[in-house]
C-alpha cells in the first residue's frame, strides 16, 4: 500500500499537470483543491523540489511549478522516491536489493522467480503511467459519464 506522503505527492503533481507550464500555484491553493494538510504538503513539495521534479518562485507570484513536463513524470520514479522498493520481497527490487535470511539458493527459488514476475510487470506499468497518462484517463473517464 501507498504511504500518504506517496499519494499525496502524486495528487499535487497531477494538479500542478495540469496548470500551464512554469505557472507558480501557491500551496494553499494545492491543498485545498486537493484535501491535503498544508504542512504536510510544504514537505512532500520540498522534497518534489529537491529530487528536481518541481521548482519554486518566492514572493508575489511565487508558488511551485512542475519543470518536467508531464510525460516525464512516471508513477515508478515518484513511489521509489517516497516509499523506495516496489517489490514485495527484498530479493526482488532493482535498487534496494537485500537477500532474504532463510532463502538458500536464489537461482532455484520458486517463490523468488514468482514475486520476481510480479515485481518486473508491477514496474513497467508504474513506468507507463505518467501524469500525462493520468489526466488523459481523467479526461477520457469524465468525457464517457
Amino acid at each position: 500500500m501507498l504511504s500518504k506522503k506517496t499519494k499525496y505527492a502524486i495528487n499535487a503533481l497531477v494538479f500542478l499537470a495540469k496548470k500551464p507550464p512554469k505557472e507558480p500555484v501557491l500551496i494553499s491553493e494545492i491543498a485545498s483543491s486537493e484535501h491535503i494538510p498544508k504542512k504536510f504538503l510544504e514537505t512532500i513539495l520540498l522534497d518534489l523540489r529537491n529530487a528536481g521534479i518541481l521548482n519554486s518562485k518566492k514572493g508575489k507570484g511565487g508558488g511551485y511549478y512542475l519543470i518536467k513536463h508531464p510525460s516525464d513524470v512516471n508513477l515508478a520514479e515518484i513511489i521509489r522516491y517516497f516509499d523506495g522498493a516496489i517489490g514485495l520481497l527484498p530479493c526482488v527490487t532493482h535498487k534496494y536489493y537485500e537477500k532474504c535470511e532463510e532463502c538458500t539458493d536464489e537461482i532455484t527459488c520458486g517463490i523468488r522467480h514468482a514475486f520476481l514476475a510480479i515485481r518486473n510487470e508491477t514496474v513497467e506499468m508504474l513506468k507507463k503511467d505518467t501524469l500525462e497518462s493520468i489526466i488523459q484517463k481523467e479526461n477520457e473517464l469524465k468525457n464517457a459519464h
